[in-house]
């Protein structure tokens, strides 16, 4: 893996696209009460993602997120159109992409070499799994793993 993380001691900008408004609620709130010191953004859909990362739009000034939490199931487009969009622009290819999806396809994810995301989460998730989680993202996606142009 080359992806780039971070520089360690950083606060890192996270992006997350979800449309649903609990799950949003719910990452929100758990970055808030495990002291998650990372940027959290929102889109509720592919479009609102790729404006964001592209910087478009009212998302002119966004900051380059480090890392992406992308839900697989959106409601125009799927998690895969972005994660392509992603993988094809070569001022975005350094993002990590990490998948979200609330069903047990993930083996699909790995017998499929086209689709190249860095890692995939099954939701729902019980909420102090998640917790836990979302700090071993913050502590080794985001801290420890470093591109070999870091060092």
């Amino acid at each position: 893996m080359n992806r780039k993380s971070s520089v360690p001691g950083q606060e890192a900008e996270v992006l997350l696209v979800e449309d649903n408004p609990g799950d949003v609620r719910l990452v929100r709130e758990l970055f808030s009460d495990a002291a998650i010191t990372n940027t959290l953004h929102v889109a509720t859909d592919e479009q609102e993602a790729l404006d964001f990362l592209n910087q478009r739009g009212e998302f002119t000034d966004a900051p380059r997120p480090d890392l992406v939490l992308l839900d697989w199931y959106l409601p125009r487009a799927t998690g895969e159109d972005v994660l392509r969009a992603i993988r094809n622009d070569h001022e975005l290819e350094e993002v990590l992409v990490i998948v979200l999806t609330g069903s047990d396809a993930g083996e699909d994810f790995l017998n499929s070499p086209e689709i190249q995301f860095d890692a995939y989460l099954t939701k729902p998730i019980a909420p102090d799994e998640f917790v836990s989680l979302v700090r071993s993202f913050e502590f080794f996606w985001l801290t420890v793993l470093c591109s070999p142009s870091d060092s």
